[in-house]
């Protein structure tokens, strides 16, 4: 046996910034250093930033990510860091003669290890993912390769991200090749409980190649996909021996005991369990186990309940969208309500208080509490805000257009709409829009009025998991709390006398049920009532929901926490005679 020590670099690249994440990887690689690491291993296309989508296909973007990776190896030797090695992922390109139906350049999600201020060894993922936020055969060729390197003794393997989550590829030869450790960079975007998959999928891949495992996956925000890092570490038998914290950068350090590597070196091709051949290539770095040391205690960070994982995941979303697309300030309509208070919370605690602006814009039929629940949020949490009464502004259109019903309404929140957008414009604030994702689902929100914003928190929140954010929020110690009416009062867009939400809509607790079948889990009209839905009710919010199709289309992006959410995941057409049964 022999010891190694692996560090896992759990970090947020920015996507296009290649010369800023490759000053990263010289940064976090001294740091390993420092740490007495072996091995240091960056998430995939590090380089690049991921999800980089049709960057890939211009020549110029893949020509600067090749460059990049050699000048880091070169770079990394220069500043005495060459003697550890580097996996990290990168954009590279196939050597393929173009054809129909291939990406343009042949781009491939590729991983590299960097030695001695050399590329000493490339490869690709194998696995495409096709489905939900992933089209990746519209980006990538695959590759066919599984690099061994043997280090301080031990064979190491390299696999990328989807390659883990399918049978067969690179990983189904792990354990014929004979390797120690496998270490599979990953870009791994949060869900709702998916830090349990994970564990599960690593722990049984683990059992499956007969080596230890080490799972790296990046941290941060990139538009509406959050990446919630959670990098762990499970050996042969699946059992977890490191993992690192959610949500947060990090360098996840770990001493491994692990068995001398046996196998001839150069290559072999083997057949995987999908009926592919992979060719794994051995190379040599160093053949001598490393002096027996005494190992750091592994580091297994805590887990955050489900309501903690979705508000920082919210929080992560906001807080990089802002900084990432430079944007100093944000701004957005404070109602009183629920929705607009939580909002206002995440971006107080995404990009500090001071950052925050919030504007109250009463109208006829504000109610008082609406305008002092509005006033004490605004004291609790320190925000800036001002009171921009739209009234009269209203009142000036209805003087030179005459609107009726629903348009009546709808033009109080275009007002709305107009001021934020006018204020962001004079003072480069980015508006946040406040609709949640039950709102957008039956078309509760008026298009160029509460809709109007560049990024939206809560999109993809259903109305009562909104309430129980609030709550979670709120108990929170040493944090300014939500007030408690906002969170409790009966939901109203207060367009009209004594409007309610449940005037047209049922309980939220009954909506949503239904919006997570019918939107999450693509339920149709008859397996909705067999699973106990009101069918009156299912007619109604399949025509709500289907109707709203070109509204959602125009909503700003949000942070994506669901299986399915209204964005890169639900892709359904606008002009459609499809409607389900009704």
């Amino acid at each position: 046996m022999a010891q190694l020590r692996i560090a896992l670099a759990q970090t947020n690249p920015v996507v296009g910034d290649i010369a800023g994440n490759a000053d990263m990887l010289v940064e976090w690689t001294r740091r390993a250093a420092e740490r007495g690491a072996h091995l240091v291993v960056f998430p995939e296309m590090f380089l690049t930033g991921y999800p980089a989508e049709d960057l890939v296909l211009r020549s110029s973007f893949a020509e600067a990510s090749v460059t990049a990776l050699s000048k880091a190896a070169t770079r990394l030797a220069d500043e005495g860091l060459g003697d550890l090695p580097v996996v990290v992922g990168y954009l590279d390109r196939a050597d393929l003669a173009p054809r129909v139906g291939q990406p343009k350049g042949a781009p491939l999600d590729a991983v590299a290890l960097l030695h001695e201020g050399q590329v000493v060894t490339k490869s690709a993922k194998h696995h495409l993912p096709n489905y939900g936020v992933f089209d990746e055969y519209r980006y990538f060729v695959r590759g066919d390769r599984l690099p061994i390197f043997r280090l301080h003794g031990v064979d190491v393997a390299v696999a990328v991200c989807e390659d883990l989550w399918q049978d067969g590829g690179p990983v189904s030869v792990v354990a014929e090749a004979g390797a120690g450790l496998l270490v599979v960079p990953n870009g791994s975007p949060y869900e709702t409980n998916k830090d349990d998959v994970r564990l599960e999928l690593c722990a049984r891949r683990a059992r499956e190649a007969g080596c230890a495992l080490a799972y790296v996956n990046m941290v941060g925000g990139q538009d509406e996909l959050v990446f919630d890092g959670d990098s762990l570490i499970v050996d042969a038998s699946g059992e977890l021996v490191a993992r690192a914290p959610q949500f947060e950068e990090d360098l996840l350090v770990t001493d491994l005991e692990l068995p001398e590597g046996a196998g001839e070196l150069g290559e072999s091709r083997h057949e995987a369990h999908d009926g592919t051949v992979i060719t794994v290539e051995r190379v040599l770095l160093s053949a001598a186990p490393v002096e027996p040391y005494e190992p750091e205690a592994p580091v297994v960070a805590g887990r955050l309940d489900d309501l903690a994982e979705i508000y920082n995941a919210l929080v992560v979303g906001v807080r990089d969208y802002v900084r990432k697309n430079g944007f100093r300030s944000v701004i957005l309509g404070l109602s009183g309500g629920i929705d607009s208070a939580l909002v206002a919370t995440i971006a107080a605690d995404a990009v500090g208080a001071e950052r925050v602006h919030v504007v109250l814009m009463p109208s006829r039929y504000s109610s008082d509490h609406s305008i002092t629940d509005a006033e004490e949020l605004v004291r609790r949490q320190g925000i800036n805000s001002q009171v921009v009464p739209i009234a009269d502004m209203v009142a000036a259109f209805e003087k030179e257009v005459e609107l009726h019903g629903l348009a009546a309404e709808n033009l109080q929140a275009r007002v709305r709409g107009m001021l934020l957008m006018s204020l962001s414009n004079e003072h480069g604030h980015l508006v946040l829009t406040t609709g949640n994702k039950s709102e957008l689902a039956t078309g509760y929100s008026t298009l160029y009025g509460d809709s109007a914003g560049g990024f939206a928190p809560i999109k993809d929140v259903l109305k009562s998991v909104v309430w129980k954010l609030a709550e979670w929020r709120n108990a929170q110690p040493g944090q300014p709390p939500i007030p408690e009416n906002s969170i409790t009062k009966e939901p109203s867009a207060e367009l009209r006398p004594d409007q309610r939400d449940t005037d047209s809509l049922p309980p939220y607790e009954v909506l949503d049920r239904l919006l997570r079948d019918y939107v999450e889990r693509d339920m149709g009209r008859d397996e909705l009532v067999a699973a106990g839905h009101d069918p009156e009710l299912v007619t109604k919010i399949i025509r709500l929901v289907d109707l709203a199709e070109y509204k959602r289309r125009q909503y700003p992006p949000g942070p994506k926490i669901t299986p399915k959410n209204f964005g890169r995941d639900r892709r359904l057409p606008i002009t459609t005679r499809w409607r389900e049964r009704l």
